[in-house]
């Protein structure tokens, strides 16, 4: 059964406690935790883990963030993004290891990361690197019980296809985010829906719009106002039989609160539509 949760980055909590009181706000009892916070110590995981099964809050999956990130434009994300990087290499090894553990000690069955763009083609001095290190990082989740899902968005989804069967690890899958196709300048989110389902393990629900000029991001908006087209998305997740849970992601804008609201609604209103419960 699909659940709807949001993302915990988006409400923007400054603790444990904050993310609880506006999940209690939200009435949403489910959740995506940046598990940062807690790998670092920097919210302390017993009272973390308690406090969150006190507010009655069940964590569907984790998110892990790779170093050195920098999304100020397309360019720069592409040098720094994911795994990549071979300053960070050893830093994103020991978080990945970190993570894992962690994820397993909460009982979580998923984790979502950017892994950085793929090469397209296999002469690519990159190629080779960045396939060991996405397998050495699904086989250190797999051996915690824990499946490693890539965010979409980075790279057509034709060329992620091709690397998730390459890559052959049954403990891989795809976090899909229709609008990150449209923020990175990618495919139409239904056609990349519809090619990459066998591998979506989880839907982040997100909108946006693609900018004009080939090479620059896109403008994120809340759901709904935006170029995903609910109504064939949600058709594809009925005729596909995609049960995957459904998590509202908004990183842009002030009313994270509300624009979360009106996400859900929509939500709500798709899945009632094509016979679907929440």
């Amino acid at each position: 059964m699909r659940k709807i949760a949001v993302c915990s980055w988006s409400l923007r909590p400054t603790s444990a406690g904050d993310l609880a009181d506006s999940l209690k706000r939200l009435e949403l009892g489910c959740v995506q935790l940046a598990l940062d916070p807690i790998r670092t110590g920097a919210w302390p995981e017993e009272s973390v883990c308690a406090l969150l099964a006190q507010a009655g809050v069940e964590v569907l999956s984790g998110m892990m963030e790779a170093k050195g990130e920098d999304y100020s434009t397309l360019e720069t994300i592409r040098d720094t993004g994911g795994l990549r990087p071979d300053q960070h290499w050893e830093a994103n090894l020991a978080t990945a290891e970190g993570t894992a553990a962690l994820a397993q000690r909460m009982g979580l069955k998923l984790v979502s990361v950017h892994v950085g763009f793929l090469p397209e083609e296999r002469y690519d001095p990159e190629y080779d690197k960045l396939h060991e290190r996405l397998r050495r990082l699904i086989d250190l989740f797999a051996e915690h019980g824990v499946e490693l899902v890539f965010e979409t968005g980075q790279e057509s989804a034709g060329n992620l296809a091709r690397w998730l069967a390459e890559l052959d690890r049954p403990r891989v899958g795809v976090n899909f985010d229709p609008a990150n196709m449209i923020l990175y300048g990618q495919d139409d989110p239904i056609d990349a829906l519809e090619l990459l389902h066998p591998w979506v393990r989880q839907i982040h629900i997100k909108d946006a719009t693609r900018s004009p000029v080939a090479g620059v991001w896109g403008t994120e908006v809340p759901a709904g106002e935006g170029e995903v087209n609910w109504d064939a998305f949600f058709d594809l997740l009925r005729d596909r039989g995609l049960e995957v849970n459904l998590v509202i992601e908004r990183e842009a804008g002030e009313d994270r609160i509300g624009d979360v609201t009106r996400a859900r609604a929509l939500v709500e209103a798709q899945l009632q539509r094509i016979g679907g419960v929440s």
